[in-house]
């Protein structure tokens, strides 16, 4: 019984400790600048938040009372997560999360760009409540079994998932190498189910080529760790060979760390120039501005889509709105807002959104997007067929004369 009574103690002090500290976490303000950052908290639990106490009372009731009357074995850790991921979830926040450790591994290896999935980029719809495929990554088991982008995942394995789901559907998408998935896909009116294999997926966020009279063309599908360098690399490179003009194609990009977009913008915008502007819960601003001499000065041209996001819309914004790039294609996604990632002393992390931003001249992007200054459609039914990239060959043309 006093053992019983020490586990009981033990578990409802741990709740209490790692709940309190989410809370103080939250309503604490850390400025992003869009790279993973560690924050460690070794300081005292405030007591003089309401919601803390409240969130103590209930906590050790029904930690309690689980004690006394559950007739099964309780996990602890499983509890303390579950406890964490329902506080974090009612926010009503599809892009603010609770990762467990072993999520949170997940998620760095994808930042990193080595794991093992069937290689999709998955956003939660707010206007459907669904989850739709942005695009398969190129290469990649998704691509092979015929996933295209703009697909709604209905299902995996016979499960239905909606938006503010997709943390968990796609920590259940990796799973094991050489194992079977099969989602259940919505594309258009045609509901059919697509089985892949899981693989190992390496990802290639950068890819660059010479187009028709010396204009060069960079794809940049993500904004992983390194994303700028590589993008650097490939332009050296088209420059090594050329090219007298550049066409960046963001199209289907959902985004990724904020710092290398913004390394990127700052090889194209002159010194000194705004490129990004953050306001936080408070209305405090951060103005991100270029910080050397521009490196490309060429007639450029941004293709983006409906599924162009977050800081892929950043370096859009900044290029278009500093006049050094026109855009073609379609009006982006509309995702205007950063998330902060903080690291937990349980091993776990809380993303969480922080700010929201704003291009150069402080235009609202936040589930409003940019808009092109040449729209164009794009047919998936015929891919071979590029109009949006044909439109931008003819506006650098015309950049050039």
């Amino acid at each position: 019984m006093e053992k019983n009574k020490k586990q009981t103690i033990y578990r409802t002090i741990m709740l209490i400790v790692v709940v309190a500290l989410i809370t103080f976490m939250v309503t604490t303000v850390f400025m992003y600048n869009g790279s993973i950052k560690s924050i460690i908290q070794n300081g005292g639990v405030p007591t003089n938040n309401s919601t803390t106490k409240k969130l103590d009372i209930l906590l050790a009731t029904i930690t309690e009372l689980l004690d006394e009357k559950y007739i099964g074995e309780v996990n602890e850790d499983e509890m303390i997560d579950g406890a964490l991921k329902g506080l974090v979830s009612s926010i009503g926040d599809v892009y603010t999360v609770y990762y467990t450790k072993e999520e949170l591994e997940d998620f760095k290896a994808e930042t990193i760009g080595n794991f093992v999935g069937i290689g999709v980029y998955l956003r939660g719809n707010l206007e459907t409540g669904k989850v739709d495929i942005v695009a398969p990554m190129k290469g990649s088991p998704a691509e092979k079994a015929g996933i295209q982008a703009g697909d709604e995942v209905l299902k995996a394995d016979g499960k239905e998932y909606v938006a503010d789901e997709l943390d968990k559907l796609s920590s259940y998408i990796k799973g094991e190498k050489g194992t079977n998935i099969t989602l259940t896909i919505k594309r258009g009116e045609e509901i059919f189910d697509v089985t892949v294999m899981r693989d190992d997926v390496h990802i290639n966020y950068v890819d660059g080529k010479v187009i028709e009279d010396n204009i060069g063309y960079i794809s940049i599908t993500t904004f992983d760790e390194g994303c700028a360098k590589d993008f650097q690399e490939q332009y050296n490179e088209l420059a090594d060979k050329g090219i007298k003009s550049l066409i960046i194609d963001l199209r289907s990009n959902g985004g990724g760390l904020v710092d290398d977009a913004l390394d990127i913008a700052d090889m194209m915008c002159d010194k000194n120039q705004t490129m990004l502007i953050r306001i936080d819960k408070d209305g405090k601003e951060e103005i991100s501005k270029a910080k050397k001499d521009k490196e490309i000065d060429m007639p450029i041209v941004v293709l983006t889509n409906e599924a162009t996001a977050s800081a892929s819309e950043i370096l859009a914004g900044a290029l278009k709105d500093n006049g050094k790039a026109e855009i073609v294609g379609k009006k982006t996604y509309g995702k205007g807002v950063i998330q902060e990632l903080i690291y937990l002393a349980n091993g776990g992390a809380l993303k969480v959104t922080a700010a929201e931003y704003y291009t150069p001249n402080k235009s609202k992007i936040n589930k409003v997007g940019i808009e092109p200054n040449h729209e164009v459609e794009y047919d998936y039914k015929t891919p071979e067929i590029d109009e949006q990239l044909n439109k931008a060959v003819e506006v650098i043309k015309e950049k050039m004369k």
